[in-house]
């Protein structure tokens, strides 16, 4: 009877088990932790709760902008006017509350307004197929101007001491804003819809590929109609909030607001192309930004290094997952050869 040979055990391959060393949510999660640390133990105020109120509410607008822009981006699309509609529903929301109108009025015709003029968006992208880069360019403009229309050089700050006050409302000595929390709700919906739904699932196809998505039975015109109105409404809400929270309403709020929101949508590891990414990373990425911003900011660094910040991460948002993809795809050739 011949001795039983024994297989030699399987040698399991690293890779697999470290590859997740290598993708970019890790390394943003990682950047968010080592950013508090060192902004911690190095700048003087910025783990205070005092300070840590004052973050969350600056990340608010940046955060609800980015929720239905990662939406939007995964379909290959962008919205660049987001910013602008914010700063012109702020302008006419300063001109119905000098008309005497009431906030309970003034609010959902706001919303409304912000919903159409993200519609204006979705026609021109959708229906008749224009460059959505293009389109909200042109629109990025058109809103800026008429919030100047609306309001002119002035401005409207005569809002209730009690409203502009209540949100600034925090959790017990904590600093934690209580209007995070309705806004953390709000981006948990928008996660369970991009995650778990079949729309979300939709979305991801249609970044992918228009083309297969059509086959597939995927309405891409309509689906991207609804995402531009979905950004114009929350842009409004964006607007509303930026004028009760500053109690001021004028034509250049929120200016420059979109690039920030976009720097931390690519950042969080959505890709510029459409197709890839998750809303996890994206909050990461918008926390990540507000950190340095804050962290800066407390050490007396100028705005225009500030704007140099914003601008540098962008580009690192779109070539660094692309070079991590690369990297990985690398490894794996080596290793099948």
């Amino acid at each position: 009877m011949l001795a039983e040979t024994t297989r030699p055990a399987p040698v399991r391959d690293a890779a697999p088990r470290l590859g997740f060393l290598r993708s970019w949510d890790t390394a943003i999660i990682a950047a968010v932790l080592l950013s508090i640390a060192v902004a911690a133990a190095t700048v003087a105020g910025f783990a205070s709760p005092r300070n840590t109120g004052f973050l969350l509410i600056d990340l608010i607008p940046i955060l609800l902008l980015a929720l239905p822009m990662t939406l939007i981006i995964l379909t290959g699309e962008i919205d660049l006017s987001v910013a602008s509609v914010a700063g012109f529903i702020s302008c006419v929301f300063g001109a119905l509350w000098s008309a005497g109108m009431s906030l309970e009025l003034i609010v959902p015709l706001c919303l409304v307004l912000g919903a159409v003029s993200g519609a204006v968006n979705g026609v021109l992208v959708s229906v008749l197929g224009l460059p959505s880069l293009a389109v909200t360019i042109g629109t990025l403009a058109l809103y800026r101007g008429l919030a100047f229309v609306v309001l002119g050089d002035q401005a409207v700050t005569s809002f209730p001491r009690a409203i502009t006050s209540g949100l600034q409302a925090k959790i017990g000595a904590t600093g934690i804003p209580v209007w995070i929390i309705p806004v953390i709700i709000l981006a948990i919906i928008f996660g369970v819809v991009l995650h778990f739904t079949g729309f979300g699932r939709s979305l991801f196809a249609i970044g992918y590929s228009e083309e297969a998505a059509r086959f597939a039975g995927i309405r891409v015109a309509q689906t991207k109609f609804w995402l531009f109105i979905v950004s114009g409404a929350v842009a409004a809400l964006v607007g509303v909030w930026w004028t009760l929270r500053y109690g001021s309403a004028r034509g250049d709020n929120a200016t420059g607001l979109e690039l920030s929101v976009i720097a931390a949508v690519l950042l969080g590891g959505v890709s510029i192309f459409g197709g890839k990414g998750n809303l996890p990373g994206v909050i990461a990425g918008v926390v990540l930004l507000g950190i340095l911003r804050n962290a800066l900011q407390l050490a007396r660094v100028p705005e225009d290094t500030l704007s140099m910040l914003t601008g540098g991460l962008l580009i690192l948002a779109v070539v660094a997952p692309n070079a991590i993809a690369w990297s990985r795809t690398l490894s794996r050739t080596k290793q099948s050869s």
